[in-house]
């Protein structure tokens, strides 16, 4: 069914006088929606760079709130606390496929090359792999971690077991909660979860290389990139782990090596007391981490020069972003995109200094926005963006991106020169 959206509003940060009538809904926004039917706009053409934010299209299909989304090739994946993953095919976004039901709760997904990698609330990760061949057995499940090799390879002996709970051991390989989120880099692929460790997979043969005692709560987001793992936790906590070459034990790599790469912590990063940080993204350029907390606070850290193993970073500011928690981050160039609790996306512009600037709110989910996706490619002047929500919904926008306060102010003046020159 197509039809024309008529429930985004979309406004800026200046007009907040016009955003106490339209937060005010009602708690029927979390139950099913009466129509589990896709609702989309006709196409997704650029629409005129009015300087508007565009809402595009509301995705419906889902039984459960939607927990994550991920880009692969032409498609878009989302996963749902309801045990399902769709694929939409772009740029119609009609549904191209379903795979993952009764493997349990999706709470996070990442796409790498041919493979994609769910999480699930059964404490593991689930390997499928991709074929554009036919959509009824496009995405098949070839593996699941750990993979079988890997516990053959170490249930035999005493000392790869860990104490999880009183009374009761697992293999390190394996975790003991929740796996709440993964990212991928260079070859490798990380797991955060409920139980406090980060494990470290290789891409290659899925096998398990780590296992970290990363915090003192459980782990809620992960980015890597440039060499660096970041952890965020509900311990008020952003680990930063960097790759180095050292003697390890039987606990973390096969016992035949007397040396590999294994993460170090190279500096903790903390901000607002008794307070859970729920996500965390990383400036391209990776001087700036910025962080999301429960209290709707956004905060960011600023990196100094290094000081020995350590690296050392300072607070640069926290700003209340939101009403309520802030729950998920993406970033996109020089422009930060925050989902919250309050059912509201920020959006930031990131200054020259480095700190967020919040210029923008979309509003139009029903409920708490729970995860964002942008697309790496321009869309006219600005990108497309993908939000999932607690009401089942994922939605569609088109954002224009947004220059730094000193870029304008240089366009500005070469505009102003060109202008005397002719003169």
């Amino acid at each position: 069914m197509v039809r024309s959206i008529q429930e985004g509003i979309l406004m800026s940060s200046s007009s907040s006088s016009t955003t106490s009538n339209s937060t005010t809904d009602s708690d029927d926004s979390l139950s099913p929606s009466a129509s589990s039917k896709t609702f989309l706009l006709g196409t997704l053409r650029p629409p005129p760079i009015t300087g508007a934010y565009k809402p595009l299209a509301v995705l419906s299909a889902h039984v459960g709130s939607v927990s994550s989304l991920a880009l692969c090739g032409e498609f878009l994946l989302s996963a749902s606390q309801g045990k399902d993953i769709i694929v939409w095919q772009q740029p119609d976004l009609k549904i191209f496929a379903k795979f993952g039901q009764g493997d349990g709760s999706v709470k996070a997904l990442v796409s790498v090359g041919s493979k994609v990698f769910t999480a699930h609330q059964d404490s593991r990760i689930r390997v499928w792999k991709v074929s554009r061949r036919n959509s009824e057995n496009a995405f098949r499940l070839v593996d699941t971690l750990p993979t079988t090799k890997d516990y053959l390879g170490k249930f035999m002996k005493q000392s790869n077991y860990v104490q999880t709970r009183r009374n009761h051991k697992r293999l390190w390989i394996e975790h003991a909660d929740s796996i709440s989120c993964l990212a991928v880099h260079a070859g490798i692929i990380y797991s955060g979860s409920w139980d406090k460790t980060l494990k470290v997979w290789r891409l290659s043969d899925l096998k398990c290389l780590e296992s970290i005692k990363a915090h003192d709560d459980a782990i809620n987001g992960l980015v890597a990139g440039e060499g660096r793992v970041y952890s965020a936790s509900a311990d008020g906590k952003i680990k930063i782990w960097g790759r180095e070459k050292r003697k390890i034990d039987s606990l973390s790599s096969s016992s035949s090596s007397s040396s590999s790469c294994v993460h170090v912590l190279k500096a903790t990063l903390e901000g607002r007391a008794e307070v859970s940080v729920n996500s965390v993204v990383v400036s391209g350029d990776g001087k700036w981490v910025y962080g999301g907390g429960s209290d709707g606070f956004v905060m960011g850290w600023e990196k100094r020069e290094k000081g020995g193993d350590f690296e050392e970073w300072r607070l640069g500011f926290e700003m209340r972003g939101h009403k309520m928690a802030v729950l998920c981050m993406c970033v996109v160039g020089e422009m930060v995109c925050s989902g919250s609790a309050d059912k509201s996306i920020g959006l930031w512009r990131r200054e020259k200094s480095g700190i967020l600037c919040k210029f923008g709110v979309i509003q139009g989910h029903e409920g708490p926005v729970k995860c964002l996706q942008a697309s790496p490619n321009n869309v006219g002047a600005g990108f497309m963006l993908y939000s999932g929500g607690l009401d089942k919904s994922i939605r569609v926008w088109w954002v224009p991106k947004q220059e730094n306060t000193e870029e304008k102010k240089k366009k500005k003046q070469s505009f102003e020169t060109l202008l005397m020159n002719k003169e």
